[in-house]
């Protein structure tokens, strides 16, 4: 960014003692707009890296994530810089929709504003400031002006330090008293006599959740002395409190700045109630018994919670589905993932992802639906369409129908819902402003979508969007590389006097599943030749050096070449292409009538001979060096002899390498398989050959797989 100035030896050194310009600036830009946390952040000399030099209403802890935040994150401050403008997140929903990532680890509903510290040629940092959720969805011309102008002087007074080599660096961070100093300085002896004769119990946190003070009821009800409390976490000195789900609530409540609740058990049998009241230095806790399952329900007790799962269950569900998305390989993986992951966690029955190609959507998968016509009606229509899966794609704005009357209120045509359904989630899929796709969740009853659920639910979006992106590239790649390979092989094998053929191909498990491995046979002008071969490498180069060799071998057989003539024209074919990988390669002539078969051979494994009486050889063959390495390379042939009834084994080097594996041991395993079961018939005994690295869940190299059965010349 050529207005950001990126060479400020100062930024992050310390400010002179007695001036804490950023701490002063930040509490007076707070105050202006009533905002109840917020930070600065300062650009970091030589890197493109803002670093928060100190925080306001919020303990640091909160922050830990974006303490130092990358120019180009996907952050507010960060988009501030960039654009070298104000960035306003109007609340859950909207962060959720814009910032994912800040969302699923902050899910509470908060107003924030971010902008630069700039003046017009150099910018030296960020500024964010939050609000509860309950700020009006707009930015005031008021707030806007104030944050504006406070910036513009606070970019003035830093120019001003840097031309005046007073260094700036990061402060202490403004936050409430320390727990000691608050036990203190609580009034008159008459208010806190009053507070003691209180029949339930009262206590203050500070911004850090450490209690500052406690009365004799909370000691009572909680079965710890106030000494044992004060200075302490309450959620770290007493031991039946030690629940994250409790923890996330004093968090929520600090963020929000609204009243919050939960219920928890006192072992062995007694159910306190306590209720947060937040304030912009700390928290005051309301804590008594609980009367009954009702009051706990009002609470908001998550796990109790009529109208489905807690929030905190929904984000650790969340959290777990992240980052098994990242694992998903193909377009079926996300499918299986958000419907065994989110849907428990958030109630729904049913699943409907949909793809976006050519102005139109696609049916990519869906779970829950025993009949597959119910939900094929979404394939092929169009964005235009006045359809709910539509037209979030196109605005890029979830939709959440809590019962079919609201659905068919917005969507007329939709007089009936032939999926069976009651309550409907629509989630659009966009990537860097690109539609995806549409996740369609779906409830088998009326299903209420309370905010946190829709903002949990909108951030799962775009986890879903991009790991739907990359499967849908992965398949693309897949079914290419599957086409490639099979226009590279021979779809059938020729039918050969006096020979019987099968084959087999097996891709590697990793990388694009595409490979080097060939083979072939060839009828020209009467006589039958077959070849088997290996490239280097797992890709499309390989592949059509692959295509390369076996398009030649078949040419130089067909002008009549003998084999040793074609190894090396297909040697030197290789070295002119000026390609830096190699070939293993075998070649044979075949001669039936005469039971003969001649052979060369350029560095690949050697073929397996099981005679007509069962007897298996390992054929020791002359050969020459692989082809692609020396230009004057000779490959010298061996006649083997072939009667009627022997099977000949041809195959590449992923048949029998495997991790951990001796080769010979491999080589005589094989030969004893192909020993016992050489007499059936062919295809069977190819797939036997193959049936252990079929099987096998990872499968380094690529296998290709020949085998030539001599027979009574029909």
């Amino acid at each position: 960014m050529s207005d950001v100035h990126m060479s400020r030896r100062t930024t992050v050194e310390t400010a002179r003692a007695g001036q804490p310009l950023l701490s002063l600036a930040l509490a007076a830009m707070m105050d202006d707009v009533g905002a109840h946390s917020g930070a600065v952040y300062l650009l970091t000399p030589d890197e493109p890296v803002l670093e928060m030099a100190v925080i306001a209403g919020l303990p640091r802890s909160f922050a830990v994530p974006w303490e130092r935040v990358g120019l180009s994150a996907p952050v507010p401050v960060a988009e501030a810089v960039r654009g070298r403008r104000l960035v306003w997140v109007s609340g859950e929903e909207q962060m959720a929709r814009r910032y994912p990532r800040i969302a699923m680890v902050l899910p509470y509903p908060f107003a924030l504003a971010a902008l630069p510290v700039a003046t017009r040629d150099t910018t030296y940092g960020a500024v964010f400031v939050t609000w509860p959720g309950s700020h009006p969805p707009e930015l005031s011309e008021r707030e806007r002006d104030h944050l504006t102008s406070a910036c513009e002087r606070l970019a003035m007074r830093m120019r001003r330090a840097e031309e005046e080599g007073r260094p700036i660096m990061p402060e202490p961070d403004l936050s409430a008293p320390s727990a000691t100093a608050v036990a203190g300085t609580l009034g008159t002896v008459e208010a806190a006599r009053m507070v003691a004769r209180l029949p339930y119990g009262l206590c203050a946190l500070d911004l850090h959740g450490r209690i500052a003070f406690a009365n004799a009821a909370t000691a009572e009800l909680l079965g710890i002395p106030v000494s044992g409390l004060l200075g302490t976490q309450l959620w770290a000195s007493v031991p039946w409190l030690n629940d994250p789900s409790y923890e996330d609530r004093y968090r929520a409540a600090l963020f929000s700045q609204q009243v919050t609740s939960f219920v928890a058990l006192k072992p062995p049998g007694d159910w306190l109630s306590f209720r947060l009241y937040p304030g912009t230095n700390g928290l005051s806790v309301r804590i008594s018994r609980a009367r009954a399952v009702a009051e706990m329900e009002r609470a908001g007790l998550e796990e109790g919670d009529e109208n489905g799962p807690g929030r905190l269950v929904i984000i650790n569900r969340v959290l777990a589905l992240a980052g098994a998305l990242t694992e998903a390989v193909g377009v079926q993986d996300v499918v299986d993932l958000v419907a065994g992951e989110i849907g428990p966690a958030v109630g729904s029955q049913g699943l409907v992802m949909l793809g976006s190609r050519g102005g139109r959507l696609h049916l990519l998968g869906h779970h829950g639906y025993p009949d597959p016509h119910v939900v094929e009606r979404f394939d092929g229509v169009p964005l235009t369409a006045p359809m709910p899966g539509a037209h979030v794609l196109t605005s890029g704005v979830p939709a959440f129908f809590e019962t079919r009357q609201q659905l068919e209120h917005l969507y007329p045509l939709r007089r009936t819902t032939p999926d069976g359904m009651e309550a409907w989630a629509y989630l659009p899929l966009i990537v860097s402003g690109r539609p995806v796709g549409t996740c369609v969740l779906t409830y088998a009853e009326p299903h209420p979508f309370p905010t946190e659920e829709r903002a949990v639910l909108t951030s799962l979006s775009g986890l879903i969007a991009q790991a739907l992106e990359r499967a849908l590239l992965y398949d693309a790649k897949h079914q290419l590389a599957h086409g490639l390979q099979a226009a590279l092989l021979p779809h059938t094998l020729p039918s050969i006097p006096g020979i019987e053929a099968a084959s087999r191909y097996l891709p590697a498990t990793q990388g694009m599943e595409i490979g080097g491995d060939f083979f072939d046979l060839v009828l020209s002008h009467g006589r039958a030749s077959a070849v088997i071969g290996d490239v280097q490498g797992h890709n499309v180069t390989a592949a059509g050096l692959m295509g390369q060799i076996r398009t030649a071998v078949r040419a130089y057989t067909t002008v009549g070449q003998a084999p040793e003539e074609v190894m090396r024209s297909t040697n030197r074919l290789l070295i002119d292409l000026g390609s830096e990988l190699f070939a293993s390669c075998l070649y044979l002539r075949l001669d039936p009538a005469s039971g003969t078969a001649v052979m060369a051979r350029a560095g690949h494994p050697p073929p397996l001979l099981r005679k007509p009486d069962g007897r298996v050889k390992v054929l020791d063959l002359a050969g020459g060096p692989l082809l692609g390495i020396d230009a004057s390379a000779t490959y010298p042939t061996t006649e083997v002899a072939l009667a009627e009834g022997s099977v000949l084994v041809l195959y590449t080097d992923g048949l029998i390498e495997s991790p951990g594996v001796d080769i010979e041991d491999a080589l005589a395993d094989l030969g004893k398989r192909l020993a016992g079961a050489g007499d059936r018939p062919l295809d069977e005994l190819a797939d036997l050959l193959v049936r252990e690295t079929a099987t096998a869940e990872e499968r380094l190299d690529d296998v290709a797989l020949l085998l030539l059965r001599a027979t009574a010349e029909g």
